[in-house]
């Protein structure tokens, strides 16, 4: 990959991750504004009253304008994972990396070199690249003489470590997303809770008997918050540790398959 392209990607990422967040704050703007502050979620169609019984549209809205910003956290990481998905899985080819990483080592230790490269090509995906890389290199020093074992295998070492640092970027890209929406989900909902609090105090110092109606909109506004704060954590928590887990999983596999290619090249190097 060149320098160019490499930038050219980086530069589309950041877009992109830009994009998605200003895309699912308009969405949850619209949901909160439009849809669960709809006059036919309320008693009386007004939404500063109370929500329907049973409304669960109405009762969210009630959280106030913290929510908004809660649901883009939950939609972002809606956006992020499935990104996510389509990455990893590209990452992983067309075929089963174990039924792919054995039969590129049956073949090494065969000789059939030419074979091997063609089953990266058909494999395609993040080890199938670095192998690629490696096999080719491999291919081109095999009969060369003017080098000394050492260097050769060297070179061929440092290949795989070459097309392994251009691939594990883009495995473990917009990783950060997922690790910062599981810290500030909860910082924001406890904000959105701290606020309904103290609407629900402000209602109890009230001369007189307490405002019922404010004291309940405040204690509900606290709760739908904490929730909504809670919920966008937990997801971002798992999603975190899902991926972390596949991208442990390939760069296993990545480094497993350079050893036994470097082992192979240089056991093919004693005879």
């Amino acid at each position: 990959m060149s320098k160019k392209g490499s930038t050219f990607k980086d530069v589309f990422a950041s877009i992109f991750a830009t994009g998605a967040i200003l895309v699912a704050f308009a969405i949850s703007l619209y949901l909160f504004i439009f849809i669960m502050g709809s006059p036919v979620n309320f008693e009386g169609g007004n939404p500063a009253g109370h929500p329907l019984p049973g409304n669960y549209l109405g009762i969210i809205y009630k959280g106030g304008v913290i929510v908004p910003i809660l649901m883009t956290c939950v939609l972002t990481l809606l956006i992020f994972t499935f990104e996510r998905f389509i990455t990893l899985s590209r990452a992983q080819g067309k075929g089963r990396l174990n039924s792919f990483v054995r039969n590129l080592q049956n073949l090494m230790n065969e000789g059939k070199i030419d074979e091997a490269l063609v089953s990266c090509d058909k494999q395609k995906g993040s080890l199938a690249n670095v192998m690629r890389a490696g096999l080719t290199r491999f291919n081109d020093l095999k009969n060369d003489k003017t080098l000394e074992k050492d260097q050769k295998i060297l070179s061929v070492q440092k290949s795989l470590e070459e097309a392994t640092a251009l691939e594990l970027p883009m495995l473990g890209k917009n990783m950060i997303i997922f690790s910062t929406l599981a810290s500030i989900s909860v910082l924001i909902g406890l904000i959105g809770t701290v606020l309904g609090m103290i609407k629900a105090f402000a209602a109890l110092a009230q001369s007189g008997a307490p405002d019922a109606l404010a004291l309940a909109t405040g204690i509900s506004e606290a709760l739908i918050n904490t929730a909504f704060g809670i919920t966008g954590s937990t997801i971002a928590i798992v999603m975190y540790n899902f991926f972390s887990s596949k991208v442990d999983g390939y760069t296993f596999k990545i480094d497993e398959a350079g050893f036994s290619l470097t082992q192979t090249f240089a056991a093919s190097l004693k005879n």
